[in-house]
């Protein structure tokens, strides 16, 4: 068909492991120099071996095939490492694939990390002409887009000054702005939007709309679910290489929040360390009445149950608790807010806590749970960030009724009580 723009058969690649070009400039020169020294590779990690003979390897995607079509909004998902990256690079024309073949049709414009085509030395008046000549754009056209660009990157008062000194919120900013504004027909965007603040991706998820509404196609990768959820019709989940899913943006998403990996780490155990003040021995997430591989609802009354060993009597050291959804952070909590008194002297034991979470406030999504012991503002003695994750799912029958769906405004299903009365009838 004609109006398809990007069509993938069979794609697959290969990665050989241990070897000259598969890391950084800086991993390749260590690991030569040990070789040279009769030394183990100092950028493997621990438990991994060098399979000296040739035969380590890693296929990043296997037999991956799909079709965009022009203006079509696709969101990729997965978990890291599924192989989202590698398969933009390809379309992106970065790498090559080892089989299959990817044919585009139209202009790419790739963001696919912080900076993606920027050369640090030069400025960032210089880096759009540089940017918008390796798209094929002349001059006249670039002159055209300048002022909408920086106008949107908000980065008049730095134009002029080498990118190298921008921040990275100031590096992705403009590196967007001129991603979006130099008219491609296809904008590929990695999750380089996680850099900028909360303003700025709302900002760029307009633009990406807006890109769509011109007829133009964007191919989008987040781990954000919302983000994905509100910008994408289409999905294609990843999975080890593969896809595992493609279709409607909100079955993918389903399909992803409810893998193994984000229903079934709802209990978590560590080692206890008598060297240390304090230390997290035991979280786990409890739901009255279902079992823990159960599908969990946003009606659910949850609760949150968390052991620790104070080994020394203490004073001025709390617990705190944070939920993320999506990597995004809706709340901290510390057990200092209801007992004050656990502040002033926590004396030598093993304790537990309960932390109920109010049900019908969170909406459907893959949430995670961090735990920590500390003093406050001053240090940390124990830290157990994404302890346990869990996933909430819209299975209620009143979610419709009561708008309690994914796509309400806002972080929370927060319901008020509304007292309304009429004060006065119209006579019609």
């Amino acid at each position: 068909m004609s109006d398809i723009v990007i069509q993938v058969e069979n794609l697959s690649k290969y990665y050989r492991l241990g070897l000259v070009g598969t890391g950084t400039l800086s991993h390749d020169l260590n690991r030569a120099w040990a070789k040279l020294r009769g030394k183990p590779d100092p950028t493997l990690k621990i438990g991994q071996e060098d399979n000296n003979d040739g035969n380590g390897h890693i296929w990043a995607l296997q037999d991956i095939s799909f079709e965009v079509t022009q203006g079509e909004v696709l969101g990729i998902i997965g978990r890291n490492g599924a192989g989202k990256s590698t398969l933009l690079k390809i379309l992106s024309r970065v790498t090559a694939p080892t089989s299959g073949e990817c044919r585009v049709k139209g202009r790419i414009a790739s963001l696919l990390e912080v900076g993606t085509g920027f050369h640090p030395e030069l400025t960032g008046r210089e880096n759009i002409f540089l940017n918008g000549a390796i798209l094929g754009m002349t001059k006249k056209e670039i002159k055209q887009k300048f002022d909408k660009i920086v106008a949107f990157a908000e980065v008049e008062k730095f134009i002029d000054t080498p990118v190298k000194r921008y921040s990275s919120g100031m590096y992705v900013r403009l590196a967007f702005a001129v991603a979006a504004h130099l008219d491609p027909e296809i904008l590929v965007v990695d999750e380089v939007l996680a850099v900028g603040d909360a303003a700025f991706q709302k900002k760029c998820l307009g633009k990406m709309g807006d890109v769509a509404r011109e007829g133009r196609t964007v191919l989008f990768v987040s781990h954000n679910m919302g983000a994905v959820q509100r910008l994408c019709i289409r999905g294609v989940l990843l999975d080890n290489g593969y896809i595992v899913k493609n279709g409607n943006v909100q079955e993918v998403i389903t399909s992803y929040l409810h893998e193994p990996q984000h229903l079934n780490t709802r209990h978590a155990i560590f080692d206890d360390d008598l060297h240390q003040l304090a230390c997290i021995l035991e979280v786990e997430l409890i739901c009255p009445g279902k079992d823990c591989y159960a599908i969990l609802d946003i009606s659910d009354q949850l609760e949150i149950h968390i052991k620790y060993a104070v080994h020394r009597n203490a004073t001025g050291v709390n617990i705190a608790l944070s939920l993320s959804r999506d990597g995004t952070v809706l709340f901290n909590s510390f057990d200092i807010d209801t007992d004050p008194g656990l502040f002033e002297s926590r004396r030598a034991g093993i304790y537990s806590a309960q932390i109920s979470l109010p049900h019908r406030l969170f909406k459907a999504g893959c949430y995670s749970v961090s735990i920590g012991i500390g003093y406050p503002n001053i240090a940390i003695i124990d830290s157990k960030p994404d302890a346990i994750s869990f996933a909430l799912a819209e299975i209620s029958e009143d979610t419709t009724i009561k708008s309690y769906s994914k796509s309400r405004p806002g972080e929370l299903l927060l319901s008020l009580n509304w007292n309304s009365t009429l004060k006065r009838s119209i006579t019609q």
